[in-house]
């Protein structure tokens, strides 16, 4: 996948998000009832989609907050978009 690919991607409307104190999150896919947890970096993933960021911008957050390379960060984040899209919870805008 392109970065270029990744952009443009939106959480389904049937998907709800749950943010938790302890740095973690619940994401709800309410037409299969089944739920993702996801760790810090999952949520600064979800909550860019939301924002409607790029793949770079994601990467970059990840990057200040964390100590990862931007490659590292990039696989990271298309892993993660790959298991979203396979599960249905985002779609093309």
């Amino acid at each position: 996948m392109t970065l270029a690919g990744t952009n443009g991607l939106l959480p389904h409307e049937h998907v709800v998000f749950t943010e938790f104190d302890a740095g973690e999150g619940i994401l709800v896919d309410l037409n299969t009832k089944k739920y993702f947890q996801l760790n810090e970096t999952g949520m600064i993933v979800w909550r860019g989609l939301e924002k409607k960021q790029t793949l770079e911008e994601i990467v970059g957050q990840i990057t200040a907050a964390y100590d990862v390379s931007p490659e590292h960060a990039t696989e990271s984040v298309l892993k993660l978009l790959d298991n979203l899209r396979a599960f249905k919870l985002v779609r093309a805008a």
